[in-house]
C-alpha cells in the first residue's frame, strides 16, 4: 500500500497565528510519535486575504494509521479544546500524478 497524504488548511483569525501555529505544533508532536506518521510540513499564506492562512501537508503510511492516531482519546484531549477556535478541514488523499 503507498502512503496517503493528509492536506489540512485551517481558518485562523487575523492575529491568532501565533496561537494556531502553538496548536498545530501539539498535534504534531503528539501525532510524530504514532504508528504510521512519516512526515508533517505546516505552510503559510503569503498572500494577503486567504481564506485558510495555514496548510498543513502530513503524509502517513495508511488512512488506518492515520484515522487510529486522531482517532485516540490522548489526541482528542489534546485538540480538543481549541477546534473550534481554528476550524480545519482535513482531507486524505493518494498521489494520481506526479
Amino acid at each position: 500500500m503507498s502512503d496517503v497524504v493528509l492536506i489540512n488548511p485551517f481558518e485562523v483569525a487575523p492575529g491568532d497565528e501565533a496561537a494556531a501555529v502553538a496548536y498545530w505544533e501539539r498535534a504534531a508532536d503528539h501525532l510524530r510519535r504514532q504508528p504510521g506518521f512519516v512526515a508533517t510540513t505546516l505552510h503559510q499564506a503569503v498572500a494577503p486575504g486567504p481564506r485558510f492562512p495555514l496548510v498543513n501537508v502530513a503524509t502517513w503510511r495508511s488512512a488506518e494509521d492515520f484515522l487510529a492516531a486522531t482517532g485516540d482519546s490522548a489526541f482528542r484531549a489534546l485538540v480538543g479544546p481549541e477546534m473550534g477556535r481554528f476550524p480545519h478541514h482535513p482531507g486524505l488523499y493518494k498521489v494520481i500524478r506526479t
